[in-house]
């Protein structure tokens, strides 16, 4: 029986969670235990961290979190990391509080701002900080849904300045996928926050099955008996995927090599109707298949409905007509028509989709709703897909186990591998979810299965301060508490934490070195002195070739640069190598990448990044008034023009004198002439002690590079913030009072501009730069401090309007000029390089800002219509703040009629 003081005590939790328990009957499952935990965390007035795999349920704990600030008259913001998250969040709110009680704020919407529930982007809230806007006073609650975001290198510096800087009466739940520091992480929130709860699950409501599909069909990942939901780091793999792989590797060494001498290609995946066939066979469906190309989804989508497949009935086929009409009734028919609108709804009638970046916001959402309403089976997505956006399935597809990640082709991490598979099972509709790998070229069944082994994965803070945060910080705080402020990051966190074991390894190699100076001991003389000469001499070798192979690339750079139509070019070395006519120059002076046709009638682009063998100008070719380097007798008439000149480009190449060698020639003889006259040089065991000798210069270079991490970890953040404030006082965004920073008119400008580059458009408004622009061409500049190329999309040479020397092409050079400036200061202070300016969108910005349609500024520029759309909502978005801020009234007026010529149709849906 229980006391009387317990039952007070129970009375007390039953009244504190009287709201848990009203928000629990009112679904359709019970509470999971970590959920339960975490709610009554939030019941009780703590700061919350939830960890725990996608699909296991962690927004019911925000969802909670908002009816608990609700109750108590409090207000909730709903934080998220990108808009179609924060849409999709608003309306979920708005069917349970009304849409009266909710409202949005992405930046580009903005619904209902004063109601007490907001779902908004978490940009928005930091500049809400920044701005000190008296909503805040209010905030009981901020949700962070994906708080581990704040891992990605480009945008996570914003969850880390929000956590700093929100008010203490503000509880924070932070809701992450499952991470492997989960503790470390919680205890940083605790030291920035006060108390804060830790609640972690790595149990997935519903089980998660891992299958290849092969041509021969569908397999278990793992052999009979092994626990899927646990396999432990090193579990066996289904013994029957092995066979097939030992036998398909017999039958590669067995067969011949074919006419041209090479082998067949081994096993290739099978055709994608085929995989979903299977899929459908199985009861699979319906799938997210995730292929990490937008024009893979688009072909992907192509080949299945090319095959005749329809996976909806003629019911299920007229609701999806039906909801389409209704959702795009208000876009332009002009603009539908550039969108590829009728092909679109085709493929959705077949209950086949796309779903990536290149699609406009709202046929993503016609999707999402279609595919959340069971209407379609299969969507082939790139993987923003798998961040947070509410589309589970019961299976997920991975094509392959390969990514691009804009730099180079990586094998997917154990954490994104959880991260896309997560979206397969859904709960109280699956028993259990399926995450199938597809056979490819390179599969390897044992790196699979070290994936699905590992469920977790560290989350590493990215924070950086930039100028902007730099002049809020200096105008909120000043530059002292600004830096005790800076060193509460979880970046400083993590570096601090890491030092520890830094001290260790350095003792640890003071140790090393010791025995291997005594290992290298010569009874002719110091061997270490002689080793030291050996280092010196390998050292001015590297240095040598180093500076020739920079010398090389600002050579091609400039030549690069230079080049007309007609210039012929010999590269060097590599794939491209051979000789090239130029087509179609480029006069970008960032990164020039003119097209060529080469000697074998191929055409492409040259472009600094490839051309490390170096570029040399050999003479110069007639060419056609009306070249057309699509057209392959137009290739093949230069190329041989090319061939038949060779010659005379030789003879000329010939008359050229080779460049001198430089100071390193000398200074090598000098080494080697000190190393012949040491002792040790004649000891007969010199070979031998010299390997100790570069075992111990090894180890040097490695206590060196622990010891200058040790120094660049204690205060790294506060000495990034320095730098940043010197570079604003060398431009005038500060002034020094008393040895204290103060900001000017121009760093209070620049307190309300923060848009990507921060620093140049700040520099291009306080030179007046772009003074004699008018909308169109403002729009246009501005699009190039934010715009981000993909390689794909580069295949020619961006259109000025008006001409390189035109109104337009002088603000583009004074803006790369203004660029160039500030990323010279940045590299002298060791800064990371400033994002040059990328002139891709200019011309489809301009024509669109004009008011052109979406079919013609599309025409030729080889830019997906959902790209421009959100290039677009992102030109508005920093027009926006230069219209608000710059010093110039024509400025602010060219600004103001840009954003209005812009926001219409497509963009403006």
């Amino acid at each position: 029986m229980t006391s009387p003081a317990e039952r007070y005590a129970a009375s007390r939790a039953r009244a504190r969670h009287a709201d848990l328990a009203e928000f629990e009957a009112e679904l359709s499952f019970p509470l999971d235990p970590f959920q339960r935990e975490a709610c009554e965390a939030v019941a009780e007035g703590h700061s919350v961290l939830v960890a725990a795999p996608t699909g296991a349920g962690k927004t019911l704990v925000g969802e909670y979190a908002v009816r608990h600030a609700w109750n108590r008259g409090e207000k909730a913001f709903y934080t998220t990391p990108i808009k179609a998250l924060s849409n999709q969040k608003f309306h979920d709110l708005a069917k349970v509080y009304g849409p009266e009680n909710v409202g949005l704020l992405t930046g580009d919407t903005t619904l209902n701002h004063e109601a007490d529930i907001i779902v908004m982007t978490t940009e928005v809230l930091r500049n809400m900080i920044y701005a000190g806007s008296d909503t805040l006073d209010s905030l009981g609650v901020v949700i962070l849904d994906e708080v581990h975001y704040l891992a990605d290198r480009f945008r996570g510096s914003v969850w880390e300045e929000v956590i700093i800087h929100l008010s203490d009466r503000t509880s924070i739940v932070s809701l992450s996928a499952t991470v492997s520091n989960a503790e470390e992480f919680g205890a940083w929130l605790g030291e920035v926050r006060g108390d804060t709860r830790v609640v972690v699950s790595e149990h997935r409501p519903v089980p998660l099955w891992p299958h290849v599909l092969l041509r021969e069909g569908i397999f278990d990942l793992y052999a009979p008996g092994e626990d899927p939901q646990d396999p432990g780091p090193t579990p066996a793999l289904n013994p029957e995927l092995e066979a097939i792989a030992k036998r398909s590797r017999f039958d590669d060494s067995r067969a011949r090599p074919t006419r041209g001498g090479r082998r067949p290609a081994g096993r290739r995946a099978p055709p994608r109707f085929a995989v979903v066939d299977v899929l459908d066979q199985q009861g699979l469906l319906p799938a997210i298949v995730f292929i990490f190309s937008r024009a893979g989804c688009e072909d992907a989508v192509d080949q299945v409905r090319a095959s005749g497949m329809v996976l909806t009935t003629e019911a299920e086929r007229h609701e999806i007509a039906h909801i389409i009409e209704e959702r795009c009734e208000g876009v332009p028919s002009e603009d539908l028509g550039a969108l590829g609108y009728h092909r679109w709804r085709d493929h959705l009638e077949a209950g086949i989709a796309a779903h990536h970046a290149g699609m406009i916001p709202l046929f993503k959402e016609v999707v999402e709703e279609l595919f959340a309403a069971g209407l379609i089976k299969v969507v082939y997505a790139t993987e923003t897909l798998a961040l947070g956006i509410n589309m589970p399935a019961r299976s997920v597809v991975l094509e392959k186990l390969v990514k691009w990640d804009g730099q180079a082709h990586k094998d997917l991490t154990a954490g994104e591998y959880t991260q896309l598979t997560g979206r397969a099972g859904r709960r109280g509709i699956d028993i259990e979810g399926h995450a199938v790998v597809v056979e490819h070229p390179g599969f390897d069944a044992a790196q699979l299965g070290r994936l699905a082994s590992r469920r977790t994965y560290p989350l590493i803070s990215s924070f950086q301060p930039s100028y902007n945060m730099a002049v809020n910080l200096v105008a909120q705080l000043g530059a002292a508490r600004a830096r005790e402020v800076l060193e509460m990051s979880f970046a400083q966190y993590q570096a601090d934490q890491s030092v520890v074991g830094k001290a260790r390894k350095a003792r640890e190699l003071d140790s090393t070195l010791k025995g291997y100076a005594e290992a290298a001991a010569c009874d002719k003389g110091d061997f270490m002195e002689y080793a030291a000469l050996r280092e010196r001499l390998a050292r001015i070798q590297k240095q040598a070739s180093k500076a020739a192979s920079r010398a090389r690339q600002e050579a091609t750079a400039s030549t690069l640069a230079a080049l007309r139509r007609g210039d012929v070019v010999k590269v060097g070395g590599g794939r491209r190598a051979g000789l090239a006519a130029v087509v179609e120059p480029d006069d970008n002076p960032v990164a020039p990448r003119p097209v060529v046709v080469t000697e074998h009638a191929r055409v492409h682009r040259l472009a600094i990044s490839e051309l490390h063998h170096g570029l040399e100008k050999v003479g110069v070719v007639r060419l056609p008034k009306r070249f057309d380097p699509r057209n392959a007798r137009s290739r093949r008439e230069v190329a041989q023009v090319i061939v038949d000149s060779r010659r005379d480009f030789d003879l000329a190449r010939a008359k050229r004198r080779a460049p001198a060698a430089d100071d390193g020639a000398a200074q090598e003889l000098e080494v080697r002439r000190l190393m012949r006259e040491h002792p040790c040089h004649q000891c007969p065991d010199r070979e031998q002690h010299a390997r100790w000798a570069e075992r111990y210069h090894r180890a040097l270079r490695d206590k060196d590079r622990v010891v200058n991490e040790i120094q660049r970890a204690t205060g790294s953040i506060a000495r990034v913030f320095d730098k940043r404030l010197q570079i604003l006082d060398a431009l005038g965004y500060l002034d020094m009072v008393d040895g204290e920073p103060e900001l000017t008119r121009a760093g209070l400008m620049m307190r309300r501009l923060y848009a990507e580059n921060d620093i140049v458009i700040a520099e291009a408004l306080r030179t007046g730069a772009w003074e004699k622009l008018h909308p169109p061409a403002l729009a246009a500049v501005v699009s190039t401090l934010l715009y981000q190329g993909r390689r794909d999309d580069e295949t020619r040479p961006p259109r000025v309007p008006g001409g390189p020397g035109g109104v337009l092409g002088g603000a583009l050079k004074d803006t790369v000029r203004l660029w160039s400036k500030v990323d010279d200061m940045q590299k002298e202070r060791g800064l990371p390089d400033l994002p040059a300016p990328h002139w891709g969108i200019v011309g489809p910005i301009h024509g669109w800002t004009q008011g052109k349609g979406l079919d013609t500024v599309l025409k030729g520029a080889e830019i997906a219509p959902g790209d421009m759309v959100r290039w677009c909502k992102q030109v508005i978005d920093a027009l926006d703040q230069i219209a608000e801020v710059a010093p110039s009234a024509t400025v602010r007026a060219a600004a103001l009629q840009a954003i209005k010529g812009m926001r219409r149709g497509v963009v403006a849906y």
